[in-house]
């Protein structure tokens, strides 16, 4: 703040008997009239009008001050989701546009693949064993699972090999989908042993061809699908389209919360869900308890350096819901404890923590009657939130 003549300043300080953490400077040539705080009360005693000015500067300060502080950790919480969510969405989108560049590909190349085969003289029985053959290979490569990377190389190996001794071009680049069309060596025999020897290399390279095509398209499929999961997760998260006061899963929000908050778990963090089954609606500010979720979860990811393990746990308790969200880290240390939901207090290092998200937390779930408590020992700290459900 810029300050003027016959403004105070620190008021607040004396009030709550803190220490000043605040520097300044003059920008003029300025006299200031200091107080120690003996003589500060001393003055409140002796003035009553001078306290009624001082206490009415202290609310409105302190009102303003209450204001930016929330709106701050607000834009903090809203920039590391919004890291978060573009480095979530970049993956899949990127996948998406790669893939559509290769299908482009493959599609400028069926054309002339299906032309070279449409002249070749098959017989009614060839036509079938083909169409059996497509259908086939088709059905195996959408359905097939992962080999081990040993036993990927060595079957793409034999393959390869099987091309290489009949003299079709480009092995390497046929044999990987061969192999998750699941057809090895004895099965191209077959293969071989119905087309003629000029026409293999075209049938061979058309199906693959076309397989890649189907694959791209499923992975395509599959990337639009998680850019969609991550938009709807999102909107979920800040509940834009409802009105503020609603009926609410709490499990819902918790799940939006560990899908926006996904870049940070899947370096190395395990998460175990055990949920309360036919836990009920309650009555919340779904956005505000959002950020509680995502305050607790974050700060448990960061106490295990983003490896280790994180539980989180729902119940009912009488007219209360339980959350618990516990973490395997080092622990909270005993002489700060009673410090840990104070405005501006962090236990991180320098640049990683802002020490409002826990403050932030106790206030939100204030404002919903309910509480937040916690225990801590290494290798086992909990946060338990008790909301009522009425």
């Amino acid at each position: 703040m810029t300050l003027g003549a016959g403004e105070v300043f620190a008021e607040l300080i004396l009030l709550l008997d803190q220490p000043y953490p605040t520097s300044g400077r003059a920008l003029t040539d300025v006299q200031l009239y200091k107080l120690v705080p003996d003589d500060f009360w001393k003055m409140l005693e002796l003035c009553p009008g001078v306290m009624r000015r001082i206490l009415k500067i202290a609310v409105e300060r302190s009102q303003i001050h209450e204001t930016v502080t929330q709106q701050q950790a607000k834009l903090i919480s809203l920039g590391t989701l919004s890291a978060g969510l573009a480095h979530e969405l970049n993956n899949p989108a990127a996948a998406v546009r790669s893939n559509v560049q290769n299908l482009e590909t493959a599609l400028q190349t069926l054309p002339s693949l299906a032309l070279r085969l449409h002249q070749q003289p098959f017989t009614a029985a060839q036509i079938a064993f083909l169409d059996d053959l497509y259908q086939r290979a088709t059905t195996a490569a959408i359905e097939s699972s992962s080999l081990d990377p040993i036993a990927q190389s060595e079957a793409e190996d034999a393959i390869a090999d099987w091309l290489a001794d009949r003299e079709i071009a480009n092995p390497w680049q046929l044999a990987p989908m061969l192999v998750m069309a699941e057809l090895d060596a004895a099965r191209l025999d077959e293969v071989a042993a119905q087309i003629s020897p000029d026409c293999l290399e075209c049938v061979l390279t058309w199906l693959e061809t076309t397989l890649t095509s189907i694959k791209l398209l499923e992975e395509i499929q599959l990337g639009s699908t998680r850019i969609s999961e991550l938009i709807t997760a999102m909107k979920n998260y800040s509940y834009l389209d409802r009105s503020p006061l609603q009926q609410i899963d709490i499990h819902e929000g918790i799940e939006n919360t560990l899908i926006i908050l996904k870049h940070k778990l899947k370096y190395g963090v395990s998460v175990t869900k055990e949920y309360a089954a036919n836990l009920p609606q309650i009555s919340a500010y779904a956005p505000q308890l959002n950020q509680v979720w995502t305050n607790l979860i974050d700060n448990a990811i960061d106490a295990t350096n983003g490896k280790g393990q994180l539980w989180i746990r729902t119940a009912l308790e009488d007219e209360c819901i339980l959350v618990e969200i516990a973490d395997d880290g080092a622990g909270i240390p005993g002489d700060v404890r009673s410090r840990i939901f104070d405005q501006f207090f962090t236990t991180k290092e320098v640049g990683k923590g802002t020490g409002l998200g826990l403050d932030i937390a106790r206030r939100i779930v204030g404002q919903h009657q309910g509480k937040i408590s916690f225990t801590s020992e290494p290798g086992n700290t909990r946060f338990q939130v008790r909301l009522p459900i009425k």
